[in-house]
């Protein structure tokens, strides 16, 4: 069953082309990357992703990825070159005149042609001597590869333990009594804010805030937990860890802690929190930061976590829809047609940004619905 050359069709969707090769099962000597002119970037990016595997990557070009003579010349020269060796074509990406003179090819030439299923990442074997059987593919694949073949290089993350007793019970309570809190941490996310380099925030004012019991509560969770201490008005906190926690770092904790909960029960193969990268684009490099990156059954999902008030935003105008539009953009680019996006707000959202993420496939876990925050990650995380 195994071919010691894979023949990929580069296109702007590489994980088709990448879970195969990393496939114990399948993993060839050798890929050889049918190209056209617009898609060398694509076809760069999977080179650099695969590049410490042991597989050899060759080039071959195409002049015109839309002309079925062309294609079908190159593929019987292709064929010609490499007459005795060991081939299967994976017909899974390109354009379709691309697949379908390559399929037409192999096809003639009794070569293997496998197609690996965009919604499952299953293998399905198109044309084989043998007639094996489709099954799933392995789930090897893990972020920084994954990134790399899509453009992007990870430059740092965040630790990768669990979350330290102390800061579980915050988390508890801060979710439990959510109602009562979201108004007061807002004046503490200000404070945390301002506190930034220093680590002692501007001073809370008025003195009304002070008296209110909610955020005299809320201020003493945070303290009895070590994270911070008062000072008259202001707040001082610990360390920058402890600054970030109190600034809404707490909740993409709570976060990871579900998510890290959840790995063996969702098939999570790899997970991150912090997750700092660098995508490759004609400007230039870009950075970016993920909350929470994962990816199960090979298909990324991207969290992002936010405890400030979207304003209500006429228009689909505003914090809420940057917020969602980053989101949806960098989902997309980092992981391709499959990916998925999900945000978790403390605070609600208003009509119109709900309307806003579902239209662009972003599911929205906010306000009380995070007292069952993991039965929904649950569902998120396995869904197609």
């Amino acid at each position: 069953m195994r071919a010691d050359v894979h023949i990929v069709l580069v296109s702007d969707q590489p994980t088709p082309n990448l879970t195969p090769a990393l496939d114990p099962e399948l993993k060839p000597k050798e890929i050889v990357l049918v190209t056209s002119p617009d898609m060398r970037r694509q076809a760069r990016w999977l080179t650099e992703a695969l590049r410490d595997t042991g597989i050899v990557m060759t080039p071959w070009p195409i002049d015109d990825a839309w002309n079925v003579e062309h294609i079908r010349d190159r593929m019987l020269d292709l064929l010609g070159e490499r007459e005795g060796q060991a081939i299967a074509l994976n017909v899974t990406g390109g354009t379709k005149p691309m697949a379908i003179a390559a399929y037409e090819v192999f096809c003639t030439e009794q070569c293997p042609i496998f197609y690996v299923h965009p919604e499952t990442d299953h293998l399905i074997w198109m044309h084989h001597p043998d007639r094996p059987p489709s099954r799933d593919l392995a789930d090897r694949v893990k972020l920084p590869r994954f990134l790399l073949a899509h453009g992007a290089r990870v430059k740092a993350q965040g630790s990768p333990l669990g979350v330290p007793e102390p800061l579980r019970l915050l988390n508890h309570e801060l979710i439990h009594a959510i109602d009562g809190y979201q108004k007061p941490l807002a004046t503490l996310n200000w404070a945390a804010q301002t506190a930034e380099g220093g680590l002692v925030s501007e001073p809370i004012k008025p003195l009304d805030v002070w008296r209110d019991p909610a955020f005299q509560a809320l201020v003493d969770l945070f303290e009895q937990a070590g994270y911070l201490s008062v000072d008259g008005q202001r707040l001082v906190f610990a360390d920058e860890d402890s600054r970030f926690f109190a600034n809404g770092g707490w909740l993409e904790a709570h976060v990871w802690g579900l998510c890290l909960s959840l790995k063996k029960e969702t098939g999570i193969q790899d997970i991150a929190r912090g997750l700092e990268v660098e995508r490759q684009t004609r400007g230039g490099p870009v950075p970016n930061e993920l909350d929470i990156a994962l990816l199960a059954n090979n298909r990324l999902r991207v969290v992002e976590c936010k405890t400030r008030k979207f304003e209500p935003a006429p228009g689909f105008s505003g914090k809420g829809a940057d917020t969602l539009y980053k989101l949806d953009a960098l989902t997309d680019l980092l992981g391709g047609l499959k990916a998925k996006g999900m945000l978790v707000s403390y605070r609600p959202l208003g009509a119109h940004d709900l309307q806003r993420a579902e239209s662009h496939g972003i599911q929205v876990c906010d306000g009380a619905k995070l007292k069952e925050l993991s039965a929904h990650l649950s569902r998120w995380i396995v869904g197609r």
